[in-house]
């Protein structure tokens, strides 16, 4: 069999990446700096995943709309906390039609403001809310560091946005939101996340509380593959969104936004991933089977149509590849490094034996089959492989969380990767000497124990448990 050209993982994870990427056909760097084409391959899995979120969420009772690319730099304007933590990262339009516009434009970095702006004309009783819509869209911002799927300028995204009555509603629809994602990323991508609060140094600007869903990769960095906010009144009161309630008095509505990225595309290459490429998870493969033909014969054609017919009334997305003008060794090869989660192997000899060859993406390993059983042994495998990558990527965070209490250790130990459960004293000071001695972040606040009662970082009285480790 032909090999795959990667770099391997322990020699150069990034690079491993980088190869991962290109040699599956799921991306390449757009004409502009930072930007990206997702091609067929990448793109069939996001519409997968997009259609998955996109159920989950409807059955929460939100509804999807679409809003403008472009808008008013006064609207950003409105939020202090939003525009100060977005400023850095925005691409702003000053000309149009060969004019010098009288207001810039935003190009939408996300749409809390605009959306904003029409739910203060949407809602006007107690009988409008709650208020719950969904965009699928694309957002830009300005990336200094790009890396495909993970850190690009532009990007797709889902993004949530939600009006309530009370302060306490807000908190429930956060809470239940970031419940979606974990089963979700569980359920479908098969990533175990632990799902916390971010501390107020990386909370979504102009929020309350932010809810995150953190995965660890296979290097040991963790990655925020989603977020859940709680926005409070704070954007109800600069847009003055308020509402009549049933006693005749005007309240302003409590807001929530919520959002997940193709940057989860990203986050299931390097979680699944190995040396000969990507394992993906058939719940999100474009192919879950496919049927190597390895013969130009009528036969063969003939057998592997009928199985790929029968796998297709069973539900499963099924492929034939009868390139048979390309070796055997490539052709296995592609699918490997695409991460198909089942081949099944025919040609004359399989024929001649009336069983065929089935190998499993996700270890690799061979078994043989009936003819007649093939499709059915083929579907038996996909739920097996989906519980078995979800166990591994659950085994794999388990194993590397570690409890400390000691900064020395820690510092000695972060840079190896994993994630450190630790005692934190809340303070923003203290994030920011965490970072800067030692290039770690407070990933999220955890429901748990807390290993000692002071602060890992500063030794003063520890206020939360938290779970901190170097992040893409």
């Amino acid at each position: 069999m032909a090999k795959a050209v990667l770099t391997p993982q322990a020699e150069n994870f990034p690079a491993w990446y980088q190869d991962v990427v290109a040699r599956a056909e799921l991306a390449e760097n757009g004409p502009a700096r930072g930007t990206m084409v997702i091609r067929p391959w990448g793109y069939a899995i996001w519409e997968l995943m997009q259609a998955d979120m996109d159920r989950r969420i409807k059955a929460t009772g939100a509804q999807n709309v679409a809003f403008p690319m472009l808008f008013p730099m006064s609207f950003l304007e409105k939020e202090e906390q939003h525009v100060e933590g977005f400023s850095p990262e925005l691409a702003v339009v000053t000309h149009g039609g060969g004019e010098e516009l009288a207001e810039p434009l935003v190009v939408r970095p996300t749409s809390e403001t605009v959306i904003n702006h029409y739910f203060a004309k949407w809602v006007q009783s107690h009988r409008d809310l709650p208020l719950m819509v969904n965009l699928w869209n694309n957002v830009v911002r300005w990336e200094l560091r790009p890396r495909l799927f993970l850190r690009t300028t532009e990007f797709l995204w889902q993004e949530g946005h939600t009006a309530h009555a009370t302060f306490e509603d807000a908190v429930e629809e956060t809470r239940r939101m970031v419940g979606v994602y974990r089963q979700f990323m569980q359920e479908s991508l098969a990533i175990s996340v632990v799902v916390g609060e971010k501390s107020a140094g990386e909370r979504f600007a102009g929020a309350d509380h932010t809810l995150t869903c953190e995965a660890l990769m296979r290097d040991g960095k963790a990655l925020q593959m989603g977020t859940s906010h709680n926005l409070g009144h704070n954007f109800a009161r600069a847009f003055d969104i308020r509402y009549l309630d049933a006693d005749g008095e005007r309240r302003h509505v409590a807001t929530t936004s919520w959002g997940t990225s193709t940057r989860m595309i990203g986050g299931l290459i390097m979680v699944h991933g190995d040396d000969h490429g990507l394992r993906l998870p058939p719940a999100i493969a474009p192919h879950q089977v496919v049927v190597l033909q390895l013969d130009e014969d009528d036969e063969v054609a003939g057998a592997a149509r009928r199985i790929e017919a029968e796998l297709r009334d069973a539900g499963v997305r099924a492929h034939v590849d009868d390139r048979t003008h390309t070796s055997f060794g490539r052709r296995s090869v592609d699918w490997e490094l695409k991460g198909v989660p089942v081949r099944i192997e025919l040609g004359a000899r399989e024929l001649a034996s009336g069983r065929a060859t089935l190998v499993r993406r996700d270890d690799r390993s061979k078994s043989a089959a009936p003819l007649d059983g093939a499709a059915r042994a083929a579907a038996g495998l996909l739920e097996e492989i989906q519980q078995a990558l979800l166990a591994q990527s659950r085994s794999f965070r388990e194993e590397r969380t570690h409890p400390v209490t000691e900064f020395d250790e820690f510092a000695r130990r972060v840079g190896g990767g994993g994630l450190f459960l630790a005692a934190w004293s809340g303070t923003e000071e203290s994030e920011r000497a965490l970072a800067a001695r030692t290039g770690a972040t407070v990933r999220c606040i955890v429901d748990a124990d807390p290993p000692a009662p002071t602060c890992l970082i500063t030794g003063e009285p520890a206020r939360h448990t938290v779970l901190i480790g170097r992040a893409y």
